[in-house]
Parts: structure tokens; C-alpha cells; sequence
């Protein structure tokens, strides 16, 4: 699908709703975000469902789309979905997220549809370029896809190398997640306009007067010091520094706080990589989160869930929820600094939410409470609870664990459009 909106104003609407009858529910969330849109009909519509509701999407999203009639509509089941300021999870419930885009342009797609490409293909990606319209005047990548039938980080890699083949694109920023309704295959329905299955991914790339701000809370904070990687292969790490990995990782353990060696022993250690080698010093947001997979006493090997090589700086760090509740505060510290965005989009991890907080609605409310002001109305914000989160750290975007990846739309402003 390509559509070219002729809206002139920019326009969000949210809703949720836990009826139990499952059509009910749809004709709630479509009824509470008509009166954003007048008359006129929504460039965009994601619906997102969970619990036994799951069931009947391909019916809910047909019922969506006949009621709201959008240009593009996206959707998935997932284990919990929010909206505004409320987080449902491991119940049925429905959330949608509209909106008007003027200026801009949309075309949705399927992952079956698009040839494969490597990030170090340049042929390939020219062809992925051309398939699903990647211009210069691109903002950024919504991605979808089911967990087992999709190699995501590839798919997210050869997405995020596209400027590198095309004249004039400095960034593409890619945020989505993976369905998370069920842990078989099969069972998780995506939806991409008119069309519903069981397997796959589904995109859409939104182009021209629009501003695509991301970021993405990893809720970490690192332990230790920096170390450079001085022997490795493949996801295995020999040596730091030029001494054994695990001996490096005992030392730091060892003098952690007692909270935090408790906290070790309950949520585990994980190790950062920094992604700009070239910055003179490291804090958050400069490391990718990985966790550790395994150890071996004899050799010495940490091995960890991602591809490491001589050279590359890493640190380890620990998650908790005071540390997650923090990062993404900092985080939306930053976006505040910027126009009030028109509305909002979140993927945060099913290993978040009441797993890791002890209050109901955390980052959902986070993420509303930042935008909220006296006579504003509340931000239009809806998203779900992924089985892996897709968000960009630094220039390139990744798939993730654990954390809360957040895409706010805005209209483009006069700096934005200095190339």
C-alpha cells in the first residue's frame, strides 16, 4: 500500500478497552478516537490485541478498518497492550492508536514481500531500498514481526543500513517489537491492511514532513569499568584486557555493595557494548545491552548474546526496577526539551510491567506523565508487550530485551529540515 495523505492538520487519538465480547471492545476503541478525526478518516491505524481476544483479530482488525476506514493499518496479538496511561497484561483487551499525517506519505508492507539483504550487500539493500520506498525524505521504519518465523535481528540490521545505499538519507530509525500473544508457532496473527497471518513480519515506512523521535530504556547501569576486548570469537569473549573474562567479571562482582550482589543473584549480570568507539568517555545510552549466556570455569570464556570482536569496549552492568524507573526518566527528560509530539507509539518488554515494577501502568504512565500539562489534553500513546523490542542506540537499531523502546511522532520543524 501507498498513500499520500491530504490532511491538513495533524491529529492522534488513543484508546483501550477490556470488554469482554471482542467486537464490543473494537467498537469502543473506534467510537472513543473518531472525534479526533471530524469527518475525515485516519492516515494510520495500529490495533493491537491480547488474551483471548487474540482469537478473533482478523475480525477485530476488519471491524477497525471498516469503522475507521485508515490508509494503513498494522497490528498484532501480544501478551498485554496499553493505551494512555493504563498497561493490561495476560488479559483480553484491545488498544489503538490513529492518526492524521499531514505532508507526509505511507506504504505498509510484508516481510514475505521484501527481498533479504545484508547489512555488507550493497546490491541487496539498493534492492530492499526500492521495495518498500526508501527515499531521502524517509523518517523511520515501524516493524512487526512474529518471533518464530522471522530472523529479527538481521531484518532490523538491513533496515538500519539502508542511508548507506541511498543518496541523501542520513538516518532510519527502525522501532517495532515481536508478537508476544503465544509461545508456539503458528498461534500469533499480524495484520498489515487488509491481510492477516500467522507468520511473518509486517512494516510500514512513513516519509516526508514528519518527525519520527525515538529512544530506547535499556534500564541499565554499569558495574565496574570499561574493558576492551582483547580476545574473542564469535559470541564468546577470551580475554579483557589481556586477562581471562571470567576473571575480570569475578573481580567486579566482588566489589559490588551487598544490594547489589543481591541483585546479581536475582536478576543476573549483563555486559554492554559500546556502539561510538570514538566518544572520549561512556555512560548510558552508549552501550548496547546483552545478557550473559554462560561461563566456563576451565578456559575462562564469558560467552554472551551477541557477535563480539577484539577491540570492542565493554562494561557490565546490572538491571533492576529503581535503575529502569531511572533510565527512562532521563530519557524523556530530553524529549521534553523538544515540541509536545503529537502522539506516541510504545513497545516495551513482557519481562517489564509487573515482572519488574511493583506499581501497576509504570512505563505507560512515565511516558504520558511527561507530555501532561494543565489544559493539555493527555498524550495519544499506545503500544504492547513484546516477546523483543526493535529500537535504534546511536546510529544503528537493534532488537532488544528488557526494555521500553518509544517512538514519538511530531511534525517536522524548521532545524529538522536541515540536511
Amino acid at each position: 500500500m501507498h498513500h499520500t495523505s491530504s490532511a491538513t492538520a495533524f491529529a492522534a487519538a488513543s484508546a483501550l478497552s477490556e470488554h469482554v465480547e471482542p467486537l464490543m471492545a473494537a467498537e469502543q476503541v473506534c467510537e472513543a478516537v473518531k472525534p479526533a478525526f471530524e469527518a475525515a478518516a485516519p492516515d494510520l491505524v495500529l490495533v493491537f490485541v491480547s488474551g483471548r481476544h487474540a482469537e478473533q483479530t482478523e475480525e477485530l482488525a476488519g471491524f477497525v478498518r471498516r469503522s475507521l476506514g485508515p490508509a494503513a493499518l498494522l497490528g498484532l496479538t501480544a501478551e498485554g497492550v496499553l493505551a494512555g496511561e493504563r498497561e493490561v497484561e495476560q488479559r483480553a483487551a484491545v488498544a489503538v492508536f490513529a492518526a492524521s499525517l499531514p505532508g507526509t506519505t505511507l506504504r505498509t508492507f510484508a516481510y514475505k514481500q521484501i527481498p533479504h539483504a545484508m547489512p555488507d550487500d550493497p546490491a541487496a539493500l539498493a534492492q530492499l531500498a526500492e521495495a518498500v520506498g526508501i527515499g531521502p525524505d524517509a523518517r523511520g521504519v515501524f516493524f512487526l514481526a512474529d518471533p518464530f518465523t522471522v530472523p529479527a535481528s538481521p531484518a532490523v540490521a538491513a533496515f538500519s543500513a539502508l542511508p548507506r545505499v541511498v543518496t541523501g538519507l542520513r538516518r532510519l530509525p527502525v522501532i517495532g517489537g515481536l508478537a508476544s500473544a503465544s509461545s508456539s508457532p503458528g498461534r500469533n496473527v499480524l495484520v498489515c491492511d487488509d491481510a492477516a497471518m500467522r507468520s511473518g513480519g509486517v512494516g510500514l515506512v512513513v516519509s516526508g514532513d514528519v518527525a519520527v523521535d525515538t529512544l530506547v530504556s535499556q534500564g541499565c547501569r554499569p558495574i565496574g569499568r570499561p574493558m576492551l576486548i582483547t580476545g574473542a570469537s564469535r559470541n564468546l569473549i577470551k580475554t579483557l584486557g589481556g586477562r581471562r573474562a571470567l576473571s575480570v567479571l569475578r573481580e567486579t562482582l566482588a566489589a559490588l555493595s551487598p544490594e547489589d550482589k543481591d541483585l546479581v543473584n536475582t536478576k543476573g549480570v549483563y555486559i554492554g557494548r559500546v556502539i561510538n568507539e570514538y566518544k572520549p568517555r561512556f555512560g548510558r545510552g552508549d552501550f548496547l545491552i546483552r545478557g550473559i549466556a554462560g561461563i566456563d570455569e576451565e578456559t575462562g570464556v564469558v560467552s554472551v548474546g551477541d557477535h563480539v570482536a577484539a577491540g570492542q569496549t565493554v562494561q557490565f552492568h546490572l538491571r533492576d526496577a529503581r535503575t529502569a524507573s531511572e533510565d527512562l526518566s532521563l530519557l524523556l527528560s530530553a524529549q521534553q526539551l523538544q515540541s509536545r509530539p503529537v502522539g506516541g507509539l510504545l513497545f516495551t518488554c513482557n519481562g517489564r510491567g509487573s515482572r519488574l515494577f511493583d506499581e501497576p501502568d509504570h512505563d505507560a504512565r512515565m511516558v504520558s506523565g511527561a507530555f501532561t500539562a494543565p489544559g493539555v489534553p493527555p498524550l495519544p500513546l499506545a503500544g504492547f508487550f513484546a516477546a523483543g523490542e526493535i529500537g535504534p542506540i546511536g546510529d544503528r537499531s537493534f532488537l532488544h530485551g528488557h526494555t521500553a523502546a518509544l517512538a514519538l511522532i511530531r511534525p517536522r520543524t524548521r532545524s529538522d529540515r536541515v540536511e
